[in-house]
């Protein structure tokens, strides 16, 4: 059982779409879409919301996903309709398709809805993060250096490995929600070529072309394990090469 998804979108085929996208990454977690009117028109129907609300409720909890504004206010319409016992439902305030891609790989890892949400909130944030301090050129310096400055001074971690990425396509989609998924099973801090190893979206941004080194570093309990299993995860293709 995982938190469910509803993709709101004013367009069925957007909708579907932002779906099968998202369930490319996440298979086990139900992804239902919302889109267009009741007769197959753009726009936003109360009652095909509604519907998916109910499909996607698992007793985890479901994550709604909108993309114009009449489609917030259908989604909020409907929260405020539900039954007590229809279970809880939030609305996330993200991009619909970064958004629903992070928040579906952060479900399929066993999130809870609250982390299900701030996942895809995330979103907002492509290269991490704050603001550049002022005065800074923030188009300097490739992404991952980009993520790795805007990490806090902290200590040496625990442990850390470099590993070459060796798929023709890089560190794209699939497999950057791999390693997500992986790294959720431990319980240390980890960090994937200076990004958050929680966050898919960082991990994207990245940019690891095929060729590149990245550092894979962990702190905490079992931080050796981690950097273990995931450097040979990197260096196995991911089942692609």
């Amino acid at each position: 059982m995982t938190v469910g998804i509803v993709v709101a979108s004013h367009s069925a085929r957007i909708a579907e779409g932002i779906v099968e996208l998202a369930g490319q990454m996440a298979q086990d977690v139900a992804i239902i879409a919302a889109g267009g009117t009741d007769d197959g028109r753009v726009g936003t129907s109360f009652d095909l919301i509604e519907s998916a609300v109910a499909r996607a409720q698992s007793g985890d909890g479901v994550a709604v996903f909108t993309d114009l504004g009449s489609a917030v206010m259908t989604a909020e319409t409907v929260l405020e309709m539900l039954d007590e016992d229809a279970g809880e439902v939030r609305l996330v305030d993200a991009p619909i398709v970064e958004g629903c891609v992070a928040a579906a790989v952060a479900a399929a890892g066993g999130a809870a809805l609250g982390e299900v949400v701030a996942a895809g909130e995330s979103a907002w944030r492509r290269d991490g993060d704050a603001s550049p301090d002022p005065g800074q050129d923030s188009s300097s310096g490739t992404a991952a250096e980009r993520a790795a400055d805007a990490l806090p001074a902290a200590a040496s971690p625990d442990a850390s490995a470099r590993v070459t990425i060796v798929n023709e396509q890089g560190l794209h989609a699939r497999p950057a929600a791999q390693l997500v998924a992986a790294a959720a099973k431990f319980e240390a801090e980890i960090t994937i070529g200076g990004a958050d190893a929680d966050s898919l979206l960082r991990i994207i941004s990245l940019g690891a072309s095929q060729g590149q080194e990245i550092e894979v570093t962990a702190t905490g309990r079992d931080a050796d394990q981690a950097v273990r299993e995931l450097a040979e995860l990197i260096s196995s293709g991911f089942g692609e090469a």
